[in-house]
């Protein structure tokens, strides 16, 4: 019986028009790439440690001139959801020193992704890069993300964090088991700064309205007895005379004192001032954020301003502002947005006028001082806006910036041993994961070769390419177009949106690991036969304060949804794209995103997988209220925070949506979720859903990343293709 005519002419249609490819490579195969993060060098040894984490097991890893032999140091086996954060390494690169575990929830637990009985810890460990068993120095429980922060002393003998709001003081030697609370004052104190004489202790304290600069002195007969005796008291701590003599506040005011740090000689200090919180001010309109330098006498306690921003929105205090403060030797480096983009400036300690030392198109991001404090590493999208690449510049600012790495590669974490003739960094490429590398003359060298895993399928991976579009407004957005091997006909397409939005996808690899993860699952559903275009929408970063700040964005209106829409017009116009079979994923603000697209435009957005978003910003308001008290616009906030939200478009939802959501995300209340599966039960949307029990907005267990990713495209394969 012969075929009839119709079927074999719609059968070779749709082999015409629906790609048939297999699958190159599995979800556990590209996450399996090594991810490498916290490089850190010793001050005086050409040592330098990192943390690797390898299908979910962080480990410490050092290596050491001449040769830099990587080895690791550390042996924490299995994928048990404890991050390795805050390494340090004592200036003799004998010792490293970190915390493991994940900081406090509002109800004062660490996080517990496995579900034990007995939750884990966030504790501060010490280990002898020798050989030894890691040795506990005392518990941490700091309370916000990114909160680790150890602080040896010069002389290496000590180890000082926040926990609690408090100091906590330790021997690295560890010769006492129980770490002890150094400082017991009003208000929440953090960033410790150790002198350079040992001999004090400079510190912020947060009291709501207004913060402080205290520099505490140490009390130095007991310092050197205290953790002499073994013997603890009854509460965990041994019963001590106080550890620190005096606490002194350096020129306090009703303003707010940020990033204290010392000379080299320790006479003087540097910091930011910035204005205290002030009642009943709007918070719709956005408001620049004036700031100024400040320069202290460590023994008098006065300070005197050296240094004033302007009052535009530009001059505004940089969000990562505290990360390249330094003060080299006799001039002052610091960062400033007022030209545009993110440039550092140095100026004499005495005041005057502020040279800029990186000017061009381009933003600065990481930045470390050379062990001479004579020049400044740092790395940045000069010449390459997608990427990122390691320069230098003098501090005095007499020559122009020199490049120390270049090419289709990306570079980040710039660090300089002890003897400032090694340069060392973390990078990545389209096809290679983040790993440490050595500077050479003419290339980078990888460290630690033998720990990617034999079967990470590193040629079977797409380079992405570099689009430039233009949003309705105008806007220049850029992107990422991950394009399937082998595609000659249409198919499914996927729009990505990242978090943050404080952030930028790259042409490789992330340096952080919630989008080296994300990168790496684009890889896969590129392999699996989806075109995706990731997207860096405005209020992201390395294109300019201006592009990072647009007015009615986020919750004052969503003008960055605008930049997806270009996204998926750009889609639509590619001939390997069918335009009906457009989905969009994202997680956090990328969650966010995706929502948007399915609430607004399910005539466009065929599916969507919606990783921890936020759904109604109404309800977050008061995270925006920084500087501002009892606002006196509230009632109209809440209100246009509302009509920007997903949840105020639901009426209009048709499409699918995958929600996956750890139920103890501190950055994203898990309601979000429940809240918006309420909505889509009453619209008769249909929705699919995972939850991961006692999980965190950055997931802890790679088999968690690994099950969502997998469900991801399982749910596209279902819904587009």
């Amino acid at each position: 019986m012969r075929p009839n005519r119709l079927i074999v002419l719609l059968f070779a249609s749709l082999l015409l028009t629906v790609p048939l490819f297999s699958q190159a490579f599995t979800v556990e195969q590209v996450m399996s790439g090594p991810f490498t993060n916290d490089l850190a060098a010793s001050s005086k040894a050409n040592t330098a440690a990192w943390v690797m984490n390898i299908r979910g097991a962080s480990n410490v890893w050092v290596a050491s001139a001449p040769e830099f032999d990587a080895h690791q140091v550390t042996r924490y086996q299995g994928d048990d959801g404890q991050p390795i954060a805050s390494l340090r390494l004592t200036p003799d690169g004998r010792t490293a020193v970190y915390a493991r575990g994940t900081e406090l929830n509002r109800e004062g637990h660490t996080a517990n992704p496995q579900s034990l009985t007995t939750p884990p810890k966030q504790q501060v460990w010490a280990i002898d890069v020798a050989g030894s068993a890691p040795r506990l120095l005392g518990e941490m429980g700091c309370e916000q993300e990114g909160c680790e922060n150890i602080q040896i002393s010069p002389d290496g003998r000590y180890a000082v964090w926040e926990a609690k709001h408090q100091l906590w003081i330790a021997p690295v030697s560890g010769s006492n088991g129980q770490a002890t609370q150094l400082t017991d004052i009003q208000g929440h104190v953090a960033d410790p700064q150790w002198s350079p004489d040992g001999e004090h202790i400079m510190f912020v304290v947060d009291r709501e309205s207004h913060s402080l600069v205290a520099i505490a002195d140490f009390n130095s007969s007991e310092l050197a007895t205290a953790f002499s005796n073994s013997t603890p008291s009854a509460s965990g701590n041994k019963t001590l005379s106080p550890l620190l003599a005096a606490v002194h506040y350096v020129q306090p005011s009703t303003e707010r004192d940020l990033h204290p740090r010392w000379s080299p000689d320790g006479r003087q200090i540097v910091f930011i001032r910035s204005a205290g919180v002030e009642n009943k001010l709007p918070i719709i309109p956005l408001r620049p954020q004036p700031w100024s330098l400040w320069i202290g006498d460590a023994s008098t306690y006065t300070a005197n301003q050296i240094w004033k921003s302007g009052s535009t929105l530009r001059d505004s205090l940089p969000r990562f502002a505290g990360r390249s403060l330094f003060f080299a030797d006799d001039r002052i480096v610091f960062v400033s947005e007022q030209t545009n983009r993110n440039h550092l400036y140095a100026i004499p300690k005495a005041g005057g006028h502020a040279t800029e030392l990186t000017p061009g198109d381009f933003d600065v991001e990481d930045v470390s001082l050379t062990p001479d404090r004579q020049s400044i590493l740092f790395s940045s999208n000069q010449d390459d806006v997608d990427r990122r690449h390691i320069w230098k510049v003098s501090v005095a600012g007499s020559a122009q910036q020199s490049s120390i790495t270049r090419g289709e590669t990306i570079e980040w974490s710039p660090v300089s041993t002890g003897d400032g003739r090694t340069v060392l960094c973390l990078g990545s490429s389209a096809t290679s994961t983040a790993m440490p590398y050595r500077i050479t003359a003419s290339d980078r060298e990888m460290l630690a070769k033998k720990s990617i895993p034999p079967d990470f399928p590193a040629d079977q991976l797409v380079v992405p390419q570099q689009v430039i579009l233009h949003s309705s407004d105008g806007i220049e957005v850029h992107g990422q177009l991950f394009v399937p091997r082998r595609q000659s006909a249409r198919g499914p397409a996927l729009i990505f949106s990242h978090g943050g939005p404080v952030r930028q996808m790259m042409l490789g690899f992330h340096y952080m690991g919630y989008y080296h993860n994300a990168y790496a699952e684009n890889q896969y559903l590129a392999s699996l036969g989806y075109t995706v275009l990731s997207v860096n929408y405005r209020l992201g970063i390395m294109y300019g304060y201006d592009f990072a700040h647009p007015a009615n964005a986020s919750w004052r209106g969503a003008s960055e949804y605008s930049d997806i829409l270009a996204a998926a017009k750009y889609l639509q116009a590619l001939p390997t794209v069918d335009p009906q079979r457009i989905g969009l994923w994202g997680g956090s603000y990328g969650g966010y995103l995706t929502a948007m697209g399915l609430a607004r435009n399910s005539d466009i957005f065929k599916a969507g997988v919606d990783f921890h978003g936020v759904h109604d910003w109404s309800v977050r308001l008061a995270r925006f209220q920084i500087g501002i008290a009892q606002p006196s616009d509230e009632k109209e906030a809440e209100k246009l925070a509302w009509d920007s939200s997903p949840d105020s478009s639901v009426g209009h939802w048709q499409s699918p949506v995958l929600l996956i959501h750890g139920d103890d995300d501190r950055n994203v209340a898990f309601n979000q979720s429940t809240d918006l599966i309420q909505r889509l039960k009453e619209q008769g949307v249909h929705y699919e859903e995972i939850v991961f029990p006692d999980e965190i907005h950055e997931m802890l267990l790679w088999r968690n990343w690994v099950r969502a990713y997998s469900a991801t495209a399982e749910f596209f394969n279902r819904n587009l293709r």
